[in-house]
This record gives C-alpha cells, structure tokens and sequence, in this order.
C-alpha cells in the first residue's frame, strides 16, 4: 500500500478534528478525500505529511511509518496545502530551481524544470517574480513544486482553486497522467473534479469517515443520486 491509516486520531484540547480513522490507498489509485469544511480534511493531509503529529494511531507511507524517518518519508511525498505558501519574491524558473536543489536532482535539474514547467503552463510566466502572477497561476506554482520531485505520493489540497475553466481542464489531464502510476490523494469540494478524475472517495464528517467506496459502487449504492446530494446527505448530521 502506498499509503495507510491506522487509528489515525488529532485532538485539539477538547476538540477531536479526526476520530481514529482507518483507510488504505494503493499505487494508482486517485483518490477524492471530501468532507464539509472542519470535517478534519486537512488535518488527516497533514499528519500523513508528517507536518502535524497525531495524538494517536499511525500513518505509513510507501510502508514506512512517517515518523520513524520523516525526511525520507517526505521524499517520497509532493504536497500542495490549502494555503500554498509560496517564495513571492523569487522568480518562477528560480523558484523552481531552489527546490530542484532541496530534493537534490543533480544534474536532472535542468530536464525536469522544463518539463514541469511545460506540463503546468508555466512557459509563459517563467520569468515574472511569483508575487506578480495571478492567482491560478500561483497555483499552478504550487502544483509544480509539490510534483518536481516526481514523488511517488501526491497529496493536494484543493488543487484547482483559482484556475480559470481552461486551466482545470489541463491541471486535470495532468493529475490523471500523474495517477496512472502513483497514488494521489485530493481534497476539493468540487464535485465535478471528484467525478472528472478520482476512482474512489473517502467522505468525511466531524472527523470521522461515513463513506469509502470506487465512485461507481457509491452511486450504485445510491442510485438516481447526483455525488453532491450523496455527500449532502451524508455529511448533513
């Protein structure tokens, strides 16, 4: 399994963002993780990062529990927060260049700078300062950062958030190509992203998971049902 859960639970003082959950996620699998906002989406992305610790259970990546080697771990994963924290002072290529030079790709830099520069629709704006570019466009960024690395887990939060009708389309064919030999795990609440790409969902509420299923058992479990009415309905206690 690419990635696994096991009693992952984070609280907060009194409050339990994610609830002792349980899933597994294997290599070529694109899988849609979805839940209303507070249902512990982001939180569940962020300890199986290593980026927050969990106050129970255990998260495994490509076999490895994420905490016994947490740099290795991360090598092996490319994330995109919600927030998409960016160096808005640095040059696209340079940007890009830094990274290629945190991941240590040696003499692959150059190659694969130009190719993810291309896959993203970055060749236009290469050389403008991050700060200068539209909001889609500093997605795009955040989208080539978390795949530079080819990593062998994606992990995207909201990914598509401020990309224009035709920049959907190409940053989804892009996830699609990306999953067909990796795994990729994506949070959004656009329910024609989930239908357009994911092969299955895990819906989450109040930190605990009421559905996971391959999209097509899920809407023949609820037949005649559109996939936002099933999550509303499923989401709605």
């Amino acid at each position: 399994m690419s990635v696994r859960v096991e009693n992952l639970k984070k609280v907060y003082g009194e409050q339990v963002a994610v609830n002792a959950i349980n899933f597994e996620i294997k290599k070529g699998e694109i899988v849609g993780f979805l839940g209303p906002n507070g249902a512990g989406k982001s939180t569940t992305m962020k300890m199986i990062t290593g980026y927050v610790p969990a106050t129970e259970g255990k998260a495994f990546v490509c076999g490895k529990e994420n905490t016994e080697n947490i740099l290795e771990t991360q090598q092996r994963i490319g994330y995109l927060p919600e927030s998409n924290p960016l160096y808005l002072d640095m040059y696209v290529r340079e940007y890009l260049e830094f990274l290629a030079g945190v991941h240590k790709l040696g003499e692959k830099s150059k190659s694969r700078i130009d190719e993810i520069i291309q896959q993203t629709g970055l060749h236009v704006e290469e050389k403008k300062k991050i700060a200068a570019l539209s909001k889609g466009y500093k997605q795009r960024v955040g989208i080539a950062q978390a795949m530079i690395h080819n990593p062998e887990v994606l992990i995207l939060d909201e990914p598509t958030s401020g990309l224009d009708p035709n920049q959907i389309v190409e940053i989804r064919n892009l996830i699609k190509d990306f999953g067909k030999e990796k795994t990729v795990i994506l949070s959004t609440h656009i329910m024609q992203e989930v239908e357009a790409m994911c092969d299955r969902v895990i819906i989450t509420n109040k930190g605990n998971i009421v559905a996971d299923a391959k999209l097509n058992e899920l809407q023949q479990q609820f037949p005649n049902q559109t996939l936002e009415t099933i999550f509303r309905n499923l989401t709605l206690n």
